[in-house]
């Protein structure tokens, strides 16, 4: 699949996605690679920590996501969710495969395979991709605090480019689990005919 994603626009502000639009998401460069693993050795140290900070300032920025989590939906007490099992649960569910992405920076094909596996359970989870981006946003939110005086401009942009890259993958799974949903449930003769390639 290479660096970039057909199919996906990157608009001008951060966790804005037309994910109909034509464009491409690039992976991150060697240098941001490098200052993404950097740092993540910081910020493993506070995983339980930032998946709270993370999902709860979620909520809070954009409570629409909380109709994603069925056990969460009704919870209006914010300070309820930050002390909540499930929660933490779920943050370190993220936080697990931020840092599985961290560690395959390096091999794109197995990142991306495991991306658009995560994209195509999102479907089942009813979780559409407008959401996935925010994530990313609000992760950068919390771990500035943690990293101090190592935050700067340039690694703030290469956590972003990470982001854009994996959210935009996640999203291509996420449409291409819609379509197979879809040609399944036609009848056999309204499925499109497979092509027959043997000679």
């Amino acid at each position: 699949m290479g660096c970039a994603i057909s199919g996906l626009a990157a608009k001008a502000e951060f966790g804005e996605r037309n994910t109909d639009a034509a464009a491409s998401a690039v992976c991150p460069s060697g240098d941001q690679i490098q200052m993404i693993k950097e740092s993540w050795k910081v910020i493993r140290d506070d995983i339980a920590k930032v998946g709270i900070i993370m999902f709860v300032r979620l909520f809070e920025t954009h409570p629409e996501c909380k109709d994603v989590f069925f056990l969460f939906r009704d919870v209006e007490d914010l300070e309820r969710l930050r002390t909540s099992r499930e929660l933490r649960a779920h943050g370190l569910r993220v936080m697990s495969f931020i840092e599985k992405s961290v560690a395959r920076l390096d091999q794109l094909d197995r990142l991306e395979a495991l991306a658009l596996e995560l994209g195509k359970s999102h479907y089942h989870y009813n979780a559409p991709p407008k959401y996935y981006s925010y994530v990313g946003a609000e992760f950068i939110s919390a771990v500035q605090p943690i990293l101090k005086e190592k935050w700067t401009a340039e690694l703030e942009e290469a956590w972003k480019t990470m982001f854009q890259y994996v959210t935009g993958l996640m999203g291509q799974g996420y449409q291409e689990e819609s379509r197979r949903q879809h040609l399944l449930t036609l009848s056999p003769k309204d499925r499109p005919e497979k092509s027959n390639t043997a000679l």
